[in-house]
């Protein structure tokens, strides 16, 4: 398939599937217009890369369908100077996304042979400006913290303390919360001068689980 048919359904998807259902954040939509979601699936999945769904990446790990990388980026209400932690980098396509709004990102993936190629593959494409690492989701990244802003892509059983401890005061938190392989709550986290969270539900969703490293 030629360039300027990825580029057409693109465009498409911002148009379709992002814009007709409410994302409305125009560095979000720049950012969603601007990176080659079809070079972040398997070659053999890249025909199906812009439809409104989640695609398999290998290692049971997905690529989150476009409207949810969209929402949840939205959600996060980020800016060129603010400081993203990610937690699932995947493939790396949410991480590009963010990105492509801010100087500083930070992404942690569990599954070593994911993050080696997820590396890879930002750095071919350009995106100096995420760093990696291979790690517990759960325990974040404290070396760079505190974050203005905290994605987690998986669905996690609890919200991990460690994330809490390392978002900023007035920093959010977007992360799927509740049983591996069923229906979670996608929910968003803000944190107050006292340290507690104000939790909003924004909706259904279904991710897969957020693991730990075997012991």
């Amino acid at each position: 398939m030629i360039a300027n048919n990825y580029d057409s359904m693109r465009q498409n998807m911002v148009k379709y599937q992002l814009k007709a259902r409410g994302i409305r954040d125009p560095l979000v939509l720049s950012a969603m217009s601007r990176v080659k979601r079809h070079l972040f699936v398997p070659s053999h999945l890249r025909g199906m890369a812009y439809r409104d769904e989640p695609l398999p990446i290998g290692h049971g790990q997905t690529i989150s369908q476009p409207y949810m990388v969209a929402l949840m980026t939205e959600l996060l209400k980020i800016g060129s100077s603010s400081k993203v932690l990610e937690i699932g980098t995947g493939s790396g396509y949410q991480a590009a996304v963010l990105a492509e709004i801010t100087k500083k990102v930070y992404s942690v993936e569990l599954v070593e042979a994911l993050g080696v190629s997820a590396a890879k593959r930002l750095k071919k494409l350009g995106y100096t400006n995420v760093h990696l690492r291979i790690g517990d989701g759960y325990l974040g990244w404290k070396a760079h913290s505190p974050y203005d802003a905290i994605i987690v892509t998986c669905g996690a059983d609890k919200v991990p303390p460690a994330l809490v401890d390392q978002l900023k005061v007035g920093g959010i938190l977007c992360i799927p919360v509740g049983p591996a392989y069923r229906v979670q709550r996608l929910l968003v986290l803000t944190k107050k001068p006292d340290g507690s969270l104000k939790r909003k539900v924004i909706a259904d969703v279904l991710f897969v689980p957020l693991v730990r490293p075997k012991k």
